[in-house]
């Protein structure tokens, strides 16, 4: 008796979901985003990057996190990949041993049905983990 006046609640709900008008939730009247958008620079009175960049308070020519741009002549090894770090492994995977069992004799099923003794193997974790660098040695 239960599960049917579950079902009704459920479907009645679900129906008045569906009856909500697109017209309802979005007015037709509505913005586009790129009006709000270029309404909202237009309040700024900044067109360009820059001007928006110093009406926040940010040095002008530098990225957003503060660093300036240059020209592409630091060392950055410790940041990019090589061909050969490609092939290394960065991270290990954590050792998921084998795990063996023992199934006794019994009896299964209504019937007591016997079962004779058995080993089964499995994982000890469900998928493969992976270290951190260090976390292994």
């Amino acid at each position: 008796m239960i599960r049917p006046i579950a079902l009704l609640i459920s479907a009645g709900l679900l129906a008045g979901c569906a009856s909500t008008s697109q017209k309802t939730v979005y007015p037709e009247d509505a913005p586009t985003m790129r009006e709000v958008h270029d309404q909202h620079f237009e309040s700024m009175g900044q067109d360009d990057i820059d001007g928006v960049r110093e009406a926040l308070g940010q040095p002008v020519g530098q990225s957003p996190r503060g660093r300036a741009v240059k020209d592409g002549s630091q060392d950055l090894s410790g940041y990019t990949r090589t061909a050969q770090d490609e092939i290394e492994t960065r991270f290990e995977r954590v050792p998921n041993p084998t795990l063996v069992m023992y199934v006794y004799p019994h009896l299964a099923g209504r019937d007591s049905v016997p079962v004779p003794g058995y080993a089964t193997s499995f994982p000890m974790y469900d998928g493969h983990h992976y270290a951190l660098p260090g976390e292994t040695h």
